[in-house]
């Protein structure tokens, strides 16, 4: 008779369904899972080896036997400093990859609302205005899509679905990407029929620092790059001042991408179009900022990549690694410390 190989003990601090730890379960009958939905006792830790969470964190002293750690987020710069990210040993995978629908399709939606004036037609129904007193047409005269210009700042599983979304349409996508010379993303969870995973679809595809280039052809500029020291305030003065007069600026990524203050003097002076705003450099964004009381903005508080369908797909990427884990295969979404996303 044929023993079965070592368990493999997993803790699932999330407040996942019993129907998402049974499929978790249903993988192999290797796999031994314990859910904790608030605290995770220590004892949990001694014999993990494969740990998903968001915000528990064991040390390394807790949990030497661990080997995998898969955060409930894409980014990790709420976990950047916790020791247990910075052992040797231990692989450390995002959930990046499942929040590119909803949030590309936010994206898409705040380019449709600014190139139909949105803004406008919300500040007269406040007043329950006609529409002033000008001409309604010649005031929300819009321009078709097709032939316009999106700039994507950051080309992961969020850009290239914006960008498969915005090539439908017939927009032109130009996109900042970090290695240039290596469009194509073989590494990332991707859900089926979605994204660009070739990078076929920019027409150009420009370096970091050649931010303020781009943005100077385009009529939208989208801001889905991780945060990382390098890439603090890529949006800067001098970029914000690249931009046409009237370009849109959307930030679905981290408010520290952008230079705020830099950015709320250009919209006050109209030097840009508008901005579309789900992050900010401070959260929740003061009642004292600016921002609140702009015209040509519209913002949201930090749910742009999430979903009725969260935990269901976070939880179908996590499956689709445990099966390559436990055929020893290279795990999708892992962390890299050089690069810090």
């Amino acid at each position: 008779m044929t023993e079965l190989a070592e368990p493999i003990h997993i803790v699932v601090a999330m407040d996942f369904s019993d129907a998402i730890i049974e499929r978790i379960r249903e993988v192999s009958p290797r796999l031994k899972v314990e859910r904790y939905a608030s605290n995770v006792p220590e004892r949990a830790y001694a014999d993990v080896e494969i740990m998903y969470t968001y915000r528990h964190f064991p040390t390394p002293a807790q949990a030497p036997r661990l080997r995998w750690l898969q955060l409930h987020t894409a980014g990790v710069d709420h976990a950047i400093k916790e020791p247990i990210l910075g052992a040797q040993d231990v692989d450390v995978t995002t959930t990046s990859g499942i929040h590119a629908v909803v949030a590309s399709e936010y994206c898409l939606g705040m380019i449709l609302a600014f190139n139909y004036k949105l803004p406008t037609m919300l500040n007269f129904q406040k007043r329950a205005e006609w529409a002033g007193d000008g001409d309604r047409y010649k005031l929300y005269a819009a321009r078709e899509l097709r032939g316009q210009t999106v700039g994507i700042v950051g080309y992961g599983s969020i850009g290239r679905e914006l960008a498969r979304m915005c090539d439908a349409l017939g927009i032109k996508v130009l996109a900042i990407k970090r290695n240039v010379m290596q469009p194509a993303d073989h590494y990332s969870w991707v859900e089926a029929g979605t994204g660009d995973p070739e990078g076929d679809i920019p027409v150009r595809i420009y370096p970091p620092e050649a931010a303020a280039s781009m943005v100077k052809e385009c009529d939208y500029v989208v801001v889905v790059a991780p945060m990382t020291d390098a890439s603090k305030h890529l949006i800067n003065e001098d970029v914000l001042r690249a931009m046409k007069k009237t370009a849109v600026l959307i930030n679905v990524a981290r408010g520290g991408l952008v230079d705020e203050a830099a950015l709320i003097s250009a919209l006050a002076a109209e030097h840009i179009g508008g901005a579309a705003l789900d992050v900010f450099e401070e959260e929740p964004l003061p009642t004292t900022s600016p921002l609140w009381n702009l015209d040509n903005v519209i913002l949201s508080p930090h749910i742009a990549g999430f979903s009725a369908r969260y935990h269901e797909k976070a939880a179908q990427l996590f499956i689709d690694n445990l099966e390559l884990y436990l055929e020893k295969r290279p795990l999708l979404n892992l962390f890299d410390h050089k690069r810090g996303y």
